[in-house]
């Protein structure tokens, strides 16, 4: 059983497809959790990745950082190697988790739309494979809202949860909204969480067929509700003017607008402010599109009072600051990822790789909102198995 609740928990983290790491950063932010081992395929995000780690004077990964394919812990040295991480691990912590977000254009709307055969789809499996032969006490599965929402996907989406139960897991899923958590963008993606049967009978749970875990509540940690969220009178489109002014509109949240994110992290003056694109179609093009047109497939102008569609960099999107002629910097694109101001990009990364890895982490708070929720998870419950435990020995 895990120690006393009131010792205070310590519980050990092994990333994957972990980017620059904004996932991780949630869960670090978050007492009780330590980030142990960290994997990233591609190179100039794990450099941002620790660039960023040694900025805000976070320790190393006790078993480092692994430069590898998923693919590679399938091969006997590197899963000998992680399966020796894990039982060395286990003698220092209470629990051991996997957290991981796999690539996920093979399953968005907007991407290739290859699913589970394409490439990257096949890396989902591969991590629920790693799952199910490491046996972590827990897990977090994160992936776009096509995996869960289209029927084509939805089918790869009910194998890989049959193979976890199979595994020995319980799992509650939920379609999570980052804006829910307080980030300043609506962007929505399928979590699945599974605790291993174990782990649950030693928190006192009262296992029995069904492999939904019905007791995890997903809005303990949520801020606001999206429904009521999307009834409020956000402004619409306005014509674009370089530079102007606008007063903040009465009865909206100012706090979810990307106006408020740009000013509560200095953007202007931070240290990747000056990393964007530089616009192929000319001035002319960006000053036609009002401010708050954020409809179109590519060239969306934010609206400073509103918050920001999903941050999406790649396939030619291209989002535009709202008040200036040019598109958002890393600095911005940051901030609508409610980043600390203190995360910083190295100026050496391209911005391609700047970009690219923005759009693919999970928002900070959204993060660290679904680590709080699994750690009141398990604090909570141990309290109640703590507390029936003294009633027994009375």
């Amino acid at each position: 059983m895990i120690n006393n609740h009131n010792e205070g928990l310590n519980i050990g983290i092994f990333s994957f497809f972990a980017g620059a790491g904004f996932l991780d950063l949630g869960f670090e932010q978050t007492a009780g959790y330590e980030t142990l081992f960290v994997n990233e395929y591609h190179k100039p995000f794990l450099d941002i990745y620790k660039s960023t780690r040694q900025d805000l004077d976070i320790s190393t990964p006790e078993f480092g950082y692994c430069l590898n394919s998923i693919t590679d812990f399938l091969e006997p040295y590197h899963e000998q190697f992680l399966q020796d991480s894990i039982k060395v691990a286990r003698h220092k912590k209470d629990l051991i988790g996997f957290i991981g977000g796999p690539p996920c254009p093979d399953f968005s709307v907007g991407g290739k739309n290859k699913g589970a055969k394409g490439e990257n789809g096949k890396l989902s499996a591969t991590y629920v494979q790693l799952i199910s032969q490491n046996q972590p006490d827990f897990f977090l599965f994160e992936n776009v809202k096509g995996l869960y929402r289209t029927k084509k996907h939805r089918a790869f989406f009910e194998s890989i949860k049959k193979q976890l139960i199979e595994s020995g897991y319980y799992l509650t899923e939920k379609l999570i909204n980052a804006i829910e958590y307080g980030a300043p963008q609506d962007r929505e993606r399928i979590i699945l969480i599974g605790f291993k049967r174990n782990v649950l009978v030693d928190f006192g749970f009262h296992v029995n067929g069904s492999p939904k875990l019905k007791e995890f509540n997903w809005n303990e940690k949520t801020i606001y509700s999206q429904e009521k969220l999307m009834q409020l009178n956000w402004p619409k489109q306005e014509k674009f003017f370089e530079n102007n002014q606008k007063k903040c509109p009465e009865n909206i949240i100012e706090e979810l607008t990307v106006n408020y994110w740009f000013k509560k992290n200095n953007v202007e003056n931070h240290p990747n402010a000056n990393h964007h694109f530089q616009p192929r179609a000319g001035l002319p093009k960006f000053q036609t599109i009002d401010e708050g047109d954020d409809l179109k497939k590519s060239y969306k102008r934010l609206h400073r009072w509103r918050y920001s569609p999903t941050a999406a960099y790649g396939n030619n999107e291209v989002h535009l600051h709202p008040y200036k002629v040019r598109r958002i910097s890393a600095a911005e694109a940051l901030a609508i990822q409610s980043l600390p101001k203190e995360f910083v990009i190295p100026e050496y990364t391209s911005l391609s790789n700047m970009f690219k890895t923005i759009g693919n982490g999970v928002p900070y708070l959204a993060a660290k909102g679904l680590a709080e929720t699994i750690l009141s998870f398990i604090e909570q419950t141990n309290v109640n198995l703590s507390a029936h435990e003294e009633i027994i020995c009375k």
